[in-house]
């Protein structure tokens, strides 16, 4: 295992912070910091450890954040379990080529996937409130999107809970709260299975995962508490731009990787 200094650890309790500040302040897209501190910020400058790193702390949070959206019967668990099956199996494919790819290189591509998702929260309609499904259940669609988002989520080590959320609105014909409260299964599954993949090569620090899990219940209670009090539209927008600024500097830094 890697040596990790106390500033390290320090830095990585920080780091949860601002990703669980921001999930709480606006919901799903904001785990997508996560790999960027803690490379730039933390200074753990190992791709491959940071990604699988990262998946853990991402499956954690997922799983204790299902608790109470389950307690208050969010949770739609068959559609969720058919959701995650094929999701596995896009998972175990994006993580072993993600283990392929150059560290570099893979950041170069995850900071355009950065910019995709910051371009998504720029354009998607924040709402809070329940509302009617308006598509069907298509179990052919909750199949394919699965595995796709899975493949995803495996070669980055994100949670995907932006791309999961829609697909379950879209596939599933669930309403926007059954969707959030559904989509921490898959987020959960995928995150440990990346993890664990990751694990076996010697990729994952577990008292990284700890801390940043520490920081980010704590950082995600202050964000759900302030939620209310701000604009939630504009807090996206201005978190969107952040990443997209992060981004462009990532992007910079690995642009060697492919030219």
């Amino acid at each position: 295992m890697l040596e990790i200094t106390n500033l390290q650890m320090i830095l990585s309790v920080i780091s949860g912070l601002i990703v669980g500040f921001s999930l709480g302040l606006i919901g799903g897209g904001g785990s997508i910091l996560g790999i960027p501190l803690l490379i730039y910020f933390v200074g753990f400058n190992y791709p491959h450890v940071v990604i699988g790193t990262t998946a853990l702390a991402v499956s954690i949070n997922a799983f204790l954040n299902l608790i109470p959206h389950a307690r208050k019967k969010h949770v739609n668990l068959r559609i969720g379990v058919i959701f995650s099956i094929p999701g596995v199996a896009g998972v175990l494919i994006g993580a072993e080529l993600g283990l392929l790819t150059p560290g570099k290189k893979l950041l170069f591509i995850f900071a355009i996937l950065m910019i995709v998702i910051a371009v998504y929260m720029l354009k998607r309609k924040c709402t809070d409130a329940a509302v009617n499904p308006t598509t069907k259940k298509s179990y052919g669609k909750l199949l394919s999107i699965g595995f796709l988002v899975g493949f995803a989520s495996g070669y980055f080590g994100i949670g995907g809970g932006f791309l999961i959320v829609p697909g379950l609105i879209y596939a599933g014909g669930l309403n926007i709260i059954q969707a959030v409260g559904t989509s921490l299964v898959s987020v959960g599954v995928f995150g440990l299975v990346t993890a664990i993949r990751y694990s076996l090569n010697g990729d994952v620090n577990p008292i990284i995962s700890a801390l940043y899990v520490a920081g980010g219940v704590l950082g995600g209670w202050v964000g759900a508490y302030y939620a209310s009090k701000v604009s939630k539209r504009l807090l996206t927008k201005i978190f969107a731009i952040i990443i997209i600024l992060v981004a462009i500097y990532m992007l910079y830094l690995n642009f060697t990787a492919f030219f």
